[in-house]
């Protein structure tokens, strides 16, 4: 039988070219992230002297916090609190993909620090992480949102995973509770007054704009004496323990995020444009 067309019909030509056209622009989009692929630092990192973060009770983050909100169009629900939220699950972890980006909440992701993602609990967040296969334990403070897998109810650092022993693996059993841990002292401390303190502690210091980070020392300290010779704000150089981290430089503490703000508009019509605003634990 011959076929009803010699040549396809319009309408078949047209989609084609269509999803010719969406493939070629799916696979040009570009991606915020310099990497394609995730992966550990090119160099092994010594956990030792890294300190686990303090637990406290915080306010929530200006950002990370919207509920519901929807990921690869499924949709998630925030907490109200991580009070009393203990669960068994499977842990990943996340590294230098990621590393020097910012996270849900604002912060700057650094993959040499206890940190984590999760879908649910309300930014920050504390918990305590136990590796159900060798009993090693990380205390994480919750910054992020992820990871976007069924199977999986958090993502750890770089730093955290091999502390909890589970990099090469990638995967592992745990189980995860929420600050004020029920077996220790604190929980008894959680107060109401406890909160009202961690919120002005909160607004007093917590909020800064970053506006570079640098391999060489000196390129940080002569952008700080830029922006102190530019702004009436007093600029700062710190850097993380980790080995062959960055010199990142950053304006503040401010007391409200507002005030950070007010300061990146500023900052617009300079080559420190691109600020990012960040909150540091305190």
């Amino acid at each position: 039988m011959k076929p009803a067309y010699k040549h396809p019909p319009l309408v078949y030509l047209t989609w084609g070219l269509f999803a010719v056209i969406s493939l070629a622009l799916i696979a040009c989009t570009p991606s915020r992230y310099e990497l394609d692929n995730d992966r550990a630092p090119d160099q092994d990192l010594d956990i030792s002297h890294i300190p686990e973060p303090t637990p406290r009770l915080l306010p929530k983050s200006a950002r990370g916090n919207k509920s519901p909100y929807s990921v690869w169009g499924k949709s998630y629900q925030v907490m109200a609190s991580s009070a009393g939220y203990r669960k068994e699950g499977i842990a990943s972890w996340y590294g230098k993909k990621f590393h020097g980006y910012e996270t849900s909440n604002g912060e700057i992701y650094d993959m040499y620090d206890f940190t984590a993602a999760h879908k649910h609990l309300p930014l920050p967040s504390y918990v305590r992480v136990t590796n159900l296969e060798n009993g090693r334990r990380v205390i994480v403070r919750v910054n992020d949102r992820g990871p976007f897998h069924d199977d999986r109810i958090i993502d750890l650092s770089y730093a955290a995973a091999k502390k909890l022993g589970y990099l090469k693996q990638g995967t592992v059993r745990v189980l995860v509770e929420a600050f004020p841990f029920g077996d220790t002292p604190e929980a008894q401390r959680a107060t109401l007054t406890d909160v009202a303190a961690a919120t002005v502690t909160v607004r007093q210091s917590q909020y800064f704009l970053q506006v570079g980070a640098y391999a060489d020392k000196r390129f940080a300290l002569r952008t700080m004496s830029e922006l102190n010779n530019l702004l009436n704000q007093s600029a700062q150089v710190n850097r993380s323990l980790a080995p062959n981290s960055l010199h990142r430089v950053r304006i503040g503490p401010f007391a409200t995020e507002a005030e950070a703000l007010e300061i990146r508009k500023l900052l617009q019509g300079t080559r420190f444009k691109n600020a990012m605003l960040l909150y540091v634990a305190p």
